[in-house]
């Protein structure tokens, strides 16, 4: 006797992005493939990488991507399957390509004024790392400091955990993006160490002092004003909560008194959004010492705001003004 196995059924969107995917995905794999023939060449590369991803663009996607993602600019709208099909077969052509060609072609591509196109050049970056560090480093810090939206900054991500992770004497390259005033590059440092802990480890295995760093410069930044820098931050909690649930329940246990003392909405919203990974018990007192906190319009708490803001009167010779912590409801 068999019994039916119930599938849920697929909605018309998810048939149509299927439908998109397989109808073009022979062609995004052979268009990496005619990009990695002309990896020397990075002129003629950005042409065909321009004309074929404008062929296997969707525009429902750039729609999409434009209404989830403000700040986007220009961007051809080819869906992810499609984009990491024809990665993965540059890859391949490249394996044998000299760090020096995949550097120029990483760089044309991350100028690069369309958003796909960047992202493509990105994916490059990790490969990089070992060969050519400092060069890559370069890449990845003007990446970031030119984002202006969260797709790009979690894309630089990932080669930011790996290259941390080849060489820990990088991880003052995130520190120092605490301090930033751009709250792209703050928001950096929360997904890097949301995503660090699922990057490829060098050899060597885990670096059993990942989870103290982070917990560290999470330390910095809890407070920030920003959502995008709040939802990284809560990401990166989560994340470390599974990695090491000790360490990451005493930090939401004391960060939970420090916004219960002063009222601050912007640390008690991140803890909120972190504590779906802690025991039900300890998630439901932490919530409940929070009632009545909420996130307002008030300027950031964080240390890292307190110390930037000294830093910059400092320069200009004025005596800096202590962040007010308002009580929000």
């Amino acid at each position: 006797m068999t019994t039916a196995t119930a599938t849920r059924p697929v909605s018309p969107i998810t048939a149509a992005a299927n439908a998109f995917v397989a109808a073009h995905l022979t062609e995004a794999t052979a268009l990496g493939g005619r990009l990695s023939e002309l990896v020397a060449d990075p002129d003629a590369l950005v042409a065909a990488a321009e004309a074929g991803f404008a062929d296997i663009a969707d525009p429902a996607v750039r729609e999409g991507i434009r209404r989830v993602t403000p700040g986007i600019g220009p961007v051809l709208g080819v869906r992810l399957p499609l984009l990491e099909a024809s990665h993965r077969a540059f890859a391949r052509g490249t394996r044998q390509a000299s760090s020096a060609h995949i550097l120029d072609v990483t760089d044309r591509l991350m100028r690069h004024e369309m958003s796909d196109i960047r992202w493509f050049g990105m994916w490059n970056l990790e490969r990089l790392l070992p060969t050519d560090p400092e060069r890559a480093w370069q890449l990845m810090r003007r990446g970031a400091s030119e984002a202006g939206e969260w797709i790009t900054v979690d894309t630089l991500a990932h080669p930011y955990g790996a290259g941390i992770l080849l060489d820990a004497r990088r991880w003052p390259e995130l520190g120092q993006l605490v301090y930033s005033p751009s709250p792209w590059e703050r928001r950096l440092v929360g997904s890097t160490l949301a995503t660090m802990p699922h990057v490829k480890r060098p050899p060597g295995g885990k670096d059993a002092t990942v989870t103290t760093h982070a917990l560290a410069l999470i330390g910095e930044l809890i407070g920030d004003a920003e959502p995008d820098v709040q939802k990284a931050l809560s990401w990166a909690l989560r994340t470390h909560a599974d990695l090491d649930p000790t360490a990451t329940t005493a930090f939401l246990e004391a960060e939970t008194a420090t916004a219960r003392a002063t009222g601050d909405g912007h640390r008690a919203w991140v803890i909120r959004d972190s504590l779906s990974k802690l025991p039900p018990a300890t998630a439901a007192r932490l919530k409940a010492s929070l009632d009545g906190i909420r996130r307002g319009p008030g300027p950031s708490t964080s240390n890292g705001a307190a110390t930037a803001q000294f830093a910059t009167a400092q320069t200009q010779g004025a005596a800096p003004r202590s962040a007010a912590r308002p009580r929000e409801e």
